[in-house]
């Protein structure tokens, strides 16, 4: 990125932005502050390897990363797509393992890095830190807990459906359009929100084919329009 205007960032202000900061007192934001670092990534740059140590952990101000791992056959699993102010990697930092998968940038992508052993301090000397720490790492487990479930025992078709409506919560009505018309923008590539959802791409694609003619959703490129939610949500 040596040919970017770089732009200094307000690191104190952005941190206390994040939930899991935003308790802190300024001269603690401040500490924390001067142990992070900023880490600029273009679309389809790699933050870290499998099997790279963690020095930290990090916190997304905008873009998206996705953690993957690929199996022995090639094939790579999505675990998770991050987007703004949500943060990975303090798990293995917190275990001082290697990490068992793969980061990668997903857009242009603005990410804050923020050294072990500030945080470690913070953890000795504020047990509200702590505490929103392990809280967001105990949403994270419930999460990935749900999605095990979720992949055990509903369908394909099932999986699609929830991911579109989970995508739709908060989104208004579209204006002129039925009551619980909704349009959705996917969020990355049909082949990475695949892999997510354990299916093929070409799975995938059958299945918008089918909502589609159903008369369910429309997809035009990434934007899918949803004409009943309520309607797409009772779909078996």
């Amino acid at each position: 990125m040596s040919n970017e205007k770089t732009i200094e960032i307000d690191i104190p202000g952005l941190l206390g932005r994040m939930p899991l900061f935003s308790a802190l007192a300024p001269e603690d934001l401040a500490r924390l502050a001067a142990a992070t670092r900023e880490r600029r990534l273009h679309k389809g740059e790699r933050l870290f390897q499998r099997g790279d140590a963690p020095k930290g952990f990090f916190l997304v101000v905008w873009g998206q990363v996705k953690l993957a791992f690929t199996s022995a056959q090639g094939n790579e699993k999505v675990v998770e797509i991050l987007g703004p102010l949500q943060s990975f990697g303090e798990a293995v930092m917190f275990l001082d393992q290697p990490y068992p998968v793969l980061g990668e940038a997903l857009a242009d992508t603005l990410l804050l890095h923020i050294g072990s052993a500030a945080v470690f301090g913070l953890i000795e000397e504020d047990p509200r830190f702590a505490r929103k720490l392990l809280a967001g790492m105990s949403i994270r487990l419930h999460t990935m807990v749900r999605d095990v479930e979720s992949y055990a025992l509903r369908s394909s078709t099932q999986r699609v459906i929830g991911y579109l409506l989970q995508l739709a919560e908060g989104v208004p009505c579209a204006p002129g359009a039925g009551l619980g018309a909704v349009s959705v923008e996917l969020p990355t590539s049909k082949q990475v929100i695949a892999s997510r959802l354990s299916l093929t791409p070409e799975t995938l694609s059958r299945i918008f084919h089918e909502l589609s003619s159903m008369g369910l959703i429309e997809v035009q490129g990434k934007l899918i329009r949803i004409h009943d939610a309520a309607r797409l949500a009772a779909h078996e």
